[in-house]
């Protein structure tokens, strides 16, 4: 590459970064051009309660792999349109209230992988608050001791980000709760039920960190004088359901704060609605659309969805169907009300992400399709386009690899197959079931290189909460393992993800399997689609000959 075209492309991202001295985009526009995002859940937001010096470590405690760069343009390639980066702070923030220089450069990095691609991106302040012993509580007592830390702490990042250009948001604060730890409204968990008086007293707090949020950030200058800025409700709740007189309270005592820029903020809920019953569902989502109008949106600032899902963790497995009904009429609804909408985690999960791929693609796909049209054909990778293999090392006996973490019903579910790389030694492994209570176990001995384990009730109960591959020796041990699949009652395959449980250590090695080069000549005249360079840089026009991104296939001009 040549210097001249080494800065035309440096030039080129800068001015995309950055965009110093522009308009920024109203807020009510930046939130339709968002139209679909995604959460990076569980990486820089992870924590122990502990101070962290070490940023892959931080990065990495919950589960999740080193973010990468190809995982955005993943994201962005299949059509969603923002991604929420929730970053913890309190674990990097020294005695003098300083955020650790390779914690912010991390931060920075992240940042930069997703406006690479183009998408919008939103950073915040995430468990320095919620329940428990976080630092941020909706508390007038605990804002005043804490409002000069929380204020420097948004000043170190407003600073630090201050030249980028308008597709970076800034959210204040997550779900801040009250001192007795209550979702759904304030004092909800008070032991002697509501009070009126701790509940003003939650939701003053909450108004007033979201009003010390926009002062810090605007008094930074730079295109922070007019960015976009977030506030969340109390808890971030968003007044779904009727089972309780309080439960808009967090949307009515929301406060739009004073602002010197007029038409930049915007208000944030989160929803996670329990699924069993769709048609109940939907007329809750359907009544909660209608609250988030009267309550938010009527106060002079758009909203958005920064998190929402189903309330359990075992809809993906056990009520599949319902899930994706339910993904696909939410979206719908968020879209004609001009609501964005960001999914919690879930599609791309734990090692997928590395490769990158998507783990649930049909959800994906809902969440695409609901918005831009059943005919819309994302691109969505999934670890079947991938050569994986899993080394599982044992350093002792009984130490367990995980087939299957998600608790399974078996009136959805028949047998669990695991395929090794190898044949094991005789008397090694087991596949081992953990039942639906303590003390229902199974335990099926593995003989062969592909072996399928079907459940049994009598042992099991109604579910299986865990499913692992268990060593029985106490010499090390090390084999490769394939792949894992839950049979469905139909005897369709689902493929889980193998990681380590108890012991063992996994190395991961994936190679992307060949795929044809779709060839089309094409000539200079610009068609109805853009054309991208590979390295991302679109084109007005088709140029030199070479090979191009349109449509998300390659296109090589002869």
């Amino acid at each position: 590459m040549t210097m001249k075209r080494r800065m035309t492309i440096a030039v080129l991202l800068l001015t995309a970064l950055c965009g110093q001295g522009q308009t920024t985009e109203p807020a009510t526009e930046a939130v339709r051009n968002m139209k679909v995002g995604w959460n990076l859940g569980n990486t820089l937001d992870a924590c122990n309660g502990k101070r962290v010096t070490d940023v892959t470590i931080s990065e990495t405690m919950w589960g999740q792999p080193v973010t990468r760069p190809e995982l955005m343009q993943m994201m962005q390639e299949a059509g969603f349109g923002a991604i929420r980066v929730p970053v913890t702070w309190y674990p990097h923030i020294d005695d003098h209230n300083r955020v650790d220089a390779q914690w912010m450069q991390r931060v920075h990095e992240v940042v930069d992988y997703v406006l690479q691609t183009g998408m919008y991106c939103i950073l915040n302040v995430h468990h320095d608050t919620g329940a428990g012993d976080n630092w941020l509580h909706a508390n007038m007592s605990i804002y005043d001791e804490q409002k000069s830390h929380f204020e420097q702490l948004w000043q170190q990042i407003a600073e630090e980000f201050k030249d980028y250009g308008e597709r970076l948001l800034f959210e204040s604060y997550n779900e801040m709760l009250d001192k007795y730890d209550s979702w759904c409204f304030a004092t909800f968990a008070r032991p002697n039920g509501y009070n009126a008086t701790d509940a003003t007293d939650a939701y003053n707090a909450i108004n007033s960190y979201a009003q010390s949020f926009v002062n810090t950030v605007r008094a930074t200058g730079g295109n922070n004088s007019q960015r976009n800025l977030v506030v969340n409700t109390y808890g971030a709740c968003c007044g779904e359901g009727n089972w309780n007189a309080h439960l808009q309270d967090p949307l009515k005592q929301m406060k739009l704060p004073t602002d010197t820029s007029e038409g930049h903020l915007i208000f944030q809920v989160h929803c996670y609605p329990n699924i069993e019953n769709l048609t109940t569902t939907k007329n809750s989502v359907s009544q909660m659309f209608k609250y988030l109008n009267t309550y938010l949106a009527a106060k002079g600032a758009p909203v958005i969805i920064g998190e929402w899902g189903s309330s359990s963790g075992d809809d993906y497995m056990n009520r599949h169907d319902n899930l994706v009904k339910f993904i696909d009429y939410f979206v719908q609804q968020a879209k004609a009300n001009n609501f964005a909408t960001f999914y919690w985690m879930g599609i791309s999960d734990g090692s997928t992400r590395t490769l990158p791929a998507f783990s649930q693609p049909d959800l994906a796909r809902a969440i695409l399709q609901a918005y831009y049209g059943n005919t819309y054909s994302p691109t969505l990778p999934t670890v079947d386009d991938y050569d994986i293999t899993y080394t599982v090392s044992y350093n002792g006996q009984w130490q367990e690899l995980n087939l299957c973490s998600d608790e399974v019903s078996l009136d959805n579910y028949k047998a669990i197959r695991v395929e090794l790389g190898e044949t094991p030694k005789s008397g090694t492994l087991s596949v081992k079931m953990y039942g639906e209570a303590d003390g229902k176990e199974q335990y099926t001995a593995v003989t062969q290189q592909s072996q399928t384990v079907n459940f049994n009730r009598s042992n099991l109960g109604g579910k299986t909460r865990r499913i692992t591959l268990q060593y029985s020796k106490s010499e090390p041990y090390t084999i490769s393992v394939k792949h894992a699949y839950l049979v469905r009652s139909d005897g369709t395959l689902m493929e889980m993800r193998v990681s380590p449980f108890w012991g063992c250590t996994v190395e991961t090695k994936a190679t992307k399997k060949s795929t044809p080069v779709r060839q089309t000549t094409m000539d200079d005249t610009p068609g109805d689609s853009c054309l991208y360079t590979l390295s991302g840089l679109r084109m007005t026009k088709a140029g030199k000959r070479g090979i191009y991104i349109s449509n998300n296939k390659k296109i090589i001009i002869k």
